[in-house]
C-alpha cells in the first residue's frame, strides 16, 4: 500500500480527506492519496498568481530545458510509470507503455513549439488613415489555467494540458479523475525536480464540489476540459468569462471502401474498436463498409476479435482487460440488450461478468439505438453496409458528434469527397480515427468539443494577442 501526497504550490502535502485508489481488475485497494479542499485550492491559485509573473519573463531556452529534463525523467522511469498507470486504470500494459511514451512526446514538441510563440507585422496603410503606420503583434500568457483531466488517459491527456501551459508561460492547476491520479501525481515528483518555479504546476484531486470550483472561480483565465459531453457543455454554461477549450469526445466512424490489403486494414480496425476496451474518444464505433465486400469484412473482422485475448492489465499479452467500473459495464450491457430488443444483431460477444464486457460486434443498428447514436465508450463496434461514398459520408454525419473519422479507400476522389463533406475535426485516411500523435490539431465540432489540443494549437488557446501600433 502506497501512500502519495498531492502537489500543491509546489509543495507536496496531506489533507484531512483521504482518497483510496482501486485497481479496476482486483476491485482491491492498492493505494491511497488526498482530496484537496477549498483551502488548498485557493492556496494553489494564489501560488499560481505569484509566479506568473516569472513565467512570462521565463526566456524560451529555458522553458526548453525544463521541458527537456521533463520529457528525459519519463522516458527513464517508462516501465514504472506504464505500471502505475495499468493498475490505476486497468489499462493492458502495451498499452500503458504507448502513453507513457507519448506523454513523453508530449513534452519533447512543447520543448519545440516554445521556441516558435506567434509574432506577426501587419501593414496598416490599406487605408488612408494608416498611412505610415504599422502593426505589430506579441502574444502574452493568457493566465492561471484550470485543467481538468479523464480516466481513460490519465497521464497523456493531463499532459496535453500542462505541457503547452508551461511552453505559453501559463501557471497551471490540473484537477485529475479521481479514480485515476497517481499519474499525475507521479508526473509532479518529476517536475518538482525541475527548475520550473514552485507554483507553476499544482495537481489536485477534488470531489465535484470543490471541484466545480475550478470551473466557476474567475481567477482563472482558462478551463481545459476533457471528458463526457453532458460535463463540458454544463461546465461551459458556468465558466463566466474565462475562456473554455472542450475535448468531449463521440461515436467516431469509419469507412471502408475496398478489401485491398485486408488484413493489415482489419488489424487496425480491431485495435481501433477494441484497444482499452473502448473506453477512449476516438473509439471506432460505428463502421459503414461497401455492400459488396461486407460479408468477407464482417467475417475476417468478427474471427480476429475472438482472437482477442481477456487477462490481468499487466500482463504482456493481454489486449482487453476490465472496465474501469462495473457501473459502466453494467450501462454497455444494457445498451447492447436494448439494441438487440429494438431489432440489432449481435455477430460475437454481448455478455458480461462483473466489470468485463467482451468484445461485441453488433450489425442491423441505427440511429434510434443508444449503442450507435450515444458515445458507447465500451468494447462495442457496430457494423454496417452502404451503397456509394455519397451514402456513407451521409451515415457519418448522421449524428451529433464528429470528432474523427478514418476512411480505407485507394480513390483520391474519395479522399477528396471525404474531407471536404465529413463533418468532423479530423479525417483520417486509410487508417481509423483512433490515430493520433500529440503535435496534430486535435478536437471536434458539434457535440464533440469546442477548440483544439495538441501541443501547438492549446498554447494558441493559452496565449492573448496583443497589438502595437507605431
Amino acid at each position: 500500500m502506497t501512500n502519495y501526497l498531492i502537489y500543491c504550490g509546489g509543495d507536496f502535502i496531506a489533507t484531512p480527506k483521504m482518497l483510496p485508489v482501486v485497481n479496476p481488475f482486483t476491485k482491491k485497494e492498492f493505494a491511497t492519496t488526498y482530496q484537496a479542499s477549498e483551502k488548498e485550492l485557493d492556496h494553489a491559485i494564489k501560488k499560481a498568481q505569484e509566479v506568473l509573473t516569472l513565467l512570462k519573463k521565463m526566456p524560451s531556452y529555458k522553458k526548453q530545458e525544463i521541458l527537456f529534463f521533463i520529457a528525459n525523467k519519463i522516458k527513464k522511469d517508462r516501465e514504472h510509470l506504464a505500471e502505475i498507470l495499468s493498475l490505476e486504470s486497468a489499462k493492458p500494459i502495451k498499452y500503458a507503455l504507448g502513453e507513457i511514451d507519448r506523454a513523453a512526446q508530449t513534452f519533447y514538441v512543447a520543448a519545440e513549439e516554445c521556441k516558435r510563440l506567434p509574432k506577426e507585422y501587419i501593414s496598416l496603410d490599406w487605408t488612408p488613415a494608416g498611412e505610415k503606420k504599422e502593426g505589430h503583434v506579441k502574444y502574452f500568457p493568457v493566465g492561471v489555467v484550470a485543467g481538468i483531466a479523464p480516466f481513460n488517459f490519465p497521464l497523456n491527456l493531463a499532459v496535453h494540458k500542462i505541457a503547452p501551459a508551461i511552453a505559453a508561460g501559463c501557471p497551471i492547476i490540473v484537477k485529475p479523475a479521481s479514480s485515476t491520479p497517481l499519474s499525475t501525481l507521479e508526473l509532479a515528483k518529476i517536475i518538482d525536480r525541475s527548475d520550473l518555479p514552485k507554483g507553476s504546476v499544482s495537481i489536485l484531486p477534488m470531489d465535484r464540489k470543490n471541484g466545480n470550483a475550478i470551473v466557476t472561480d474567475e481567477r482563472f483565465n482558462l478551463l481545459s476540459f476533457t471528458g463526457s459531453p453532458v460535463v463540458g457543455w454544463e461546465m461551459k454554461k458556468q465558466a463566466g468569462k474565462k475562456k473554455v477549450v472542450l475535448e468531449l469526445g463521440g461515436n467516431a466512424g469509419v469507412i471502408v471502401t475496398s478489401l485491398d490489403h485486408i488484413d493489415a486494414v482489419i488489424e487496425k480496425c480491431v485495435v481501433g474498436g477494441f484497444s482499452y476496451s473502448g473506453q477512449i474518444c476516438i473509439h471506432a464505433q460505428r463502421f459503414f463498409v461497401q455492400q459488396d465486400i461486407f460479408d468477407a469484412f464482417l467475417e475476417k473482422f468478427t474471427a480476429r476479435t475472438k482472437k482477442l485475448k481477456y487477462g490481468d492489465p499487466l500482463d504482456a499479452e493481454t489486449d482487453v482487460s476490465v472496465m474501469i467500473d462495473e457501473d459502466n459495464a453494467i450501462r454497455v450491457e444494457t445498451w447492447i440488450n436494448e439494441a438487440v430488443i429494438e431489432g440489432a444483431k449481435i455477430i460475437c460477444g454481448g455478455k458480461r461478468k462483473g466489470s468485463y464486457v467482451e468484445p461485441t460486434i453488433l450489425t442491423n443498428t441505427t440511429t434510434k439505438m443508444k449503442i450507435n447514436a450515444e458515445e458507447a465508450f465500451g468494447p462495442i463496434v457496430c457494423i454496417e453496409k452502404y451503397n456509394t461514398i455519397e451514402e456513407a459520408v451521409f451515415l457519418i454525419n448522421d449524428t451529433k458528434f464528429g470528432l474523427q473519422c478514418g476512411v480505407f479507400t485507394n480513390l483520391l476522389s474519395e479522399v477528396d469527397y471525404c474531407f471536404n463533406n465529413i463533418e468532423t475535426g479530423g479525417v483520417i485516411i486509410n487508417d481509423v480515427p483512433t490515430f493520433r500523435v500529440d503535435q496534430m490539431p486535435y478536437g471536434g465540432i458539434k457535440d464533440s468539443g469546442l477548440g483544439r489540443e495538441g501541443v501547438k494549437y492549446a498554447m494558441l488557446d493559452m496565449l492573448e494577442p496583443k497589438l502595437l501600433v507605431m
